[in-house]
C-alpha cells in the first residue's frame, strides 16, 4: 500500500513537471536586461543584455500611443473625435478600462487609458481607429520602428499581449522613450500623470511608485506579462540632465521600481554635465513637431518652489493666451489658466503648451484695472 501511494506521488511529480514545460517560456523566470541612456544625446552610459529580443509586454503602448499622436498631429484623427469600440477591442483581457462593443468613446480618452491605466481595451481600439485592423497597424508600428533605428523589434500586436514573435530590446525601448520626448513633447506630460479621467472615471498610472517615489521622475511606461516579467520605461530630470533607463524582466514591481531607481542613479552619476543636445534625426513619414521641451525646468523660486512649479516671467501669459486655440492636448483634467498668473504658465510650461524661450520672448501683458 505503501508502494502504491510513492507511484501515485511520482506519477503527480511528473505530470507537474510535464505540465510547468508545457507552460514555458510563461513558467521560467524572465531574463534580465537594462540600459541606461542620457537623453540630450543617445550615449549609452550602462547596458546589459541590451540587444538580447525579449517580450516587451506593455511597453508595446508606447508605439501605439506615438502613432495615435502621429494620426492626430497629422489630421487623420482628432482628439475629441469619437470612434466607435469593436468586439475584438471590448473582449481584451485586463489590464482594460471595461470598453463595451459598439460604445463610442474619445480618441482623448483612449490615448489616456492607455498611457495611464495601461489598458488593453483602449489599445486595440486605438489601433484600430488609425490603422483599420489589428495587422495593418502591426504593420505600421513595425515600420516605424525601423524608420526610428529599433532595429531588433517585431511587433504583432498594439498591446503587448504575448504572441509569437512580439519582441523587442531594451535598448530598442529606450530609443522609442527618447523619440516620444522629442518627437511629440506636447503630448508628454501624459505619461508623468498618477491619475486622469477617461471615459467617465479617474483612472490611475501603473507608473505611481516611481512617479511617487524617484525625484525628477516623469514617466514613462510599465508593462507585465508571465513571460516578460516586469519591465520600465523610466525618464526623469535633474539639473542640466535627462536621463532614460529601460528595464525588462524584473521579479515585481516593488524590484522593477527599485532597480529601475539605482540605474537612473547611476545615469546621473556618469552623465556630462555640460553637453550640447544631439536631436534624433527624423525618421521617414514623420509629420511636422512642435520644438522640443527643455531638458530641464526653469529653477523654481519662492512658494511655487514649495509647489514644484518652473518659474517664468508672468510676461509670458500673453503667449499662453495666444496658444491656447492651438495647444491644448490632453490637459482637460487642469483647471483653467488665470491671465498673468505665474502658476498658470509653470503648468502650460510643463504640459508643452509653450516652450521656455518662447515664453521668455513673449511680450508684457497690459495691466487690467482692478
Amino acid at each position: 500500500m505503501i508502494k502504491a501511494a510513492r507511484r501515485l506521488m511520482l506519477g503527480a511529480f511528473v505530470a507537474a513537471a510535464a505540465l510547468l514545460g508545457a507552460l514555458a517560456p510563461e513558467a521560467r523566470a524572465a531574463q534580465y536586461a537594462a540600459l541606461v541612456m542620457d537623453a540630450r544625446t543617445g550615449e549609452v552610459l550602462y547596458a546589459r543584455n541590451a540587444d538580447t529580443p525579449l517580450p516587451p509586454a506593455s511597453l508595446t503602448k508606447m508605439m501605439t500611443i506615438y502613432l495615435a499622436i502621429e494620426a492626430v498631429k497629422s489630421g487623420r484623427l482628432k482628439l475629441d473625435q469619437k470612434v466607435r469600440v469593436s468586439a475584438l477591442a471590448a473582449r481584451q483581457p485586463p489590464s482594460r478600462i471595461g470598453l463595451r462593443p459598439g460604445q463610442l468613446v474619445r480618441v482623448r480618452d483612449l490615448i489616456r487609458a492607455a498611457a495611464v491605466k495601461s489598458a488593453n481595451d483602449a489599445a486595440m481600439a486605438l489601433a484600430e481607429a488609425v490603422g483599420g485592423s489589428k495587422e495593418r497597424f502591426a504593420q505600421m508600428m513595425n515600420r516605424k520602428a525601423k524608420a526610428l533605428g529599433m532595429t531588433r523589434t517585431n511587433f504583432r500586436n498594439p498591446h503587448g499581449l504575448t504572441e509569437a514573435g512580439h519582441l523587442s530590446t531594451a535598448r530598442d525601448m529606450a530609443i522609442l522613450g527618447r523619440r516620444l520626448f522629442f518627437d511629440h513633447p506636447e503630448y508628454y506630460n501624459i505619461f508623468g500623470r498618477k491619475k486622469t479621467r477617461a471615459v467617465g472615471r479617474t483612472i490611475y498610472a501603473t507608473n505611481r511608485r516611481l512617479l511617487s517615489s524617484y525625484a525628477g521622475a516623469d514617466g514613462i511606461k510599465t508593462g507585465y506579462t508571465a513571460a516578460s516579467g516586469y519591465n520600465l520605461v523610466a525618464s526623469a530630470h535633474r539639473g542640466e540632465k535627462r536621463v532614460i533607463v529601460s528595464v525588462f524582466g524584473a521579479r515585481s514591481s516593488r524590484q522593477r521600481t527599485q532597480k529601475v531607481a539605482q540605474l537612473l542613479d547611476l545615469g546621473f552619476k556618469r552623465a556630462p554635465r555640460d553637453v550640447a543636445v544631439i536631436r534624433p534625426g527624423a525618421p521617414t513619414g514623420r509629420v511636422a513637431r512642435a520644438p522640443a521641451p527643455a531638458l530641464r525646468p526653469t529653477p523654481p523660486a519662492g512658494l511655487l518652489a514649495q509647489l514644484g512649479e518652473a518659474v517664468v516671467p508672468a510676461a509670458a501669459a500673453a503667449e499662453l493666451r495666444a496658444s491656447r486655440s492651438r495647444a491644448a492636448p490632453l490637459r482637460a483634467e487642469f483647471p483653467p489658466d488665470k491671465p498673468g498668473g505665474g502658476v498658470a504658465v509653470a503648468s502650460q510650461l510643463r504640459m508643452g503648451a509653450v516652450s521656455p524661450a518662447a515664453a521668455l520672448r513673449a511680450p508684457a501683458p497690459r495691466p487690467r484695472p482692478r
